[in-house]
């Protein structure tokens, strides 16, 4: 009897390596299963065999995913930013601001220094740095107005008066933060610009 020309010759004896290779090669080989032994075969337990372990890479897996995203925010990434942080315009703000000295990124160590002065005995010291204080306070909240009116021009010229967020809120808490604690990073030198 001829053979078709199609087939395949297939050895009689065939070890068991051998059959799993073809089988995972995608040669039929075996029978269609059963509807009945496809969904056996996707059932799952609800709960797995064991606790502990599953809730352990449950865990690692979580802390993996808060790792990544507090790198992705802190590098600036789109993706892990939260809503307030997000688009283009508020890109623009972060690196003008991360661009230009602001009176408000000493204001911290100001107070401090303050508050250091507020222990020496001396009533006319203490009045001194509480008084320094304010004017530095007044200066700072002076420099974040003016702040606020140049980026609105900014962003004006650069996507359309008709098109411009209210940002000058959000330039003012990142001029009043020390860079270094700035969340996102800053990405750009002090003078460098955004165009």
């Amino acid at each position: 009897m001829a053979k078709h020309p199609n087939s395949t010759e297939q050895p009689s004896a065939e070890t068991l390596e051998e059959t799993q290779a073809r089988l995972k090669s995608g040669g039929k080989g075996a029978p269609t299963p059963t509807r009945a032994e496809r969904e056996a075969a996707n059932k799952r337990p609800l709960v797995p065999n064991d606790r502990k372990e599953a809730a352990k890479q449950a865990r690692v897996k979580a802390a993996d995913a808060r790792e990544k995203a507090r790198v992705g925010m802190a590098m600036g990434d789109e993706r892990y930013l939260p809503a307030r942080d997000r688009g283009p315009q508020k890109k623009y703000v972060r690196d003008y601001v991360d661009a230009r000295f602001s009176i408000g990124e000493v204001l911290i160590p100001v107070m401090f220094a303050v508050i250091v002065l507020t222990f020496i005995p001396s009533a006319e010291v203490q009045a001194i740095g509480i008084m320094s204080l304010w004017a530095f306070f007044l200066v700072a909240v002076i420099d974040v107005i003016i702040l606020g009116q140049v980026l609105t021009r900014k962003l004006a010229a650069k996507f359309g008066a008709d098109k411009v967020e209210k940002v000058r809120w959000y330039a003012a808490m990142r001029a009043l933060q020390l860079r270094a604690l700035r969340l996102p990073k800053p990405q750009v030198k002090r003078g460098k610009y955004p165009a």
